[in-house]
């Protein structure tokens, strides 16, 4: 079973990389920059849930 924070960490940075998109059409920094800190977010996430997986099958 996969780990609940490799989904979220996909969903934040599917999240992330459609605000960073919006804020690059509308011209708006502020949410282009909050759409590449989720993507980080979700990397991290993420990372930590393909550590839990891979320790659960040890």
């Amino acid at each position: 079973m996969v780990d609940k924070n490799r989904v979220g960490g996909a969903g934040d940075k599917a999240g992330g990389k459609i605000k960073e998109a919006a804020g690059k059409l509308t011209g708006d920094e502020k949410l282009r920059a909050e759409g590449k800190a989720d993507q980080v977010k979700g990397g991290v996430k993420s990372a930590v849930g393909g550590a839990a997986d891979a320790l659960k099958g040890k």
